[in-house]
């Protein structure tokens, strides 16, 4: 399979997918949920630089968050196993809500 030469930021990911952008966050501050190569970290002047994705990883991104919707507890659950702060779990689930209607 090619390489993708295209990178997304994970703000332009959120706003292709419609996803909550801190949940996208959150779902790949631990790079074992995405394949090795397909997120990456881009030096865009900042201290930190910034996390982008390939186009495989935007589709395992979005695969994987329809599995942890299927989980017990669903998003909700993983962000509190994450350890979120309680207000951003708040964000994220009013975002939900408005998926769901």
């Amino acid at each position: 399979m090619a390489r993708s030469r295209i990178i997304y930021t994970l703000k332009e990911v959120a706003e292709m997918i419609g996803e909550n952008l801190e949940l996208i966050e959150e779902v790949t501050a631990n790079s074992d949920n995405i394949s090795e190569g397909e997120l990456l970290y881009v030096c865009d002047g900042s201290e930190y630089g910034t996390k982008g994705l390939t186009e495989n990883g935007v589709d395992e991104l979005q695969d994987l968050l329809a599995d942890i919707r299927t989980w017990d507890g669903g998003i909700r659950q993983f962000l509190i196993d994450e350890q979120c702060d309680p207000e951003m779990i708040k964000r994220v689930l009013g975002d939900e809500l408005k998926r769901d209607l």
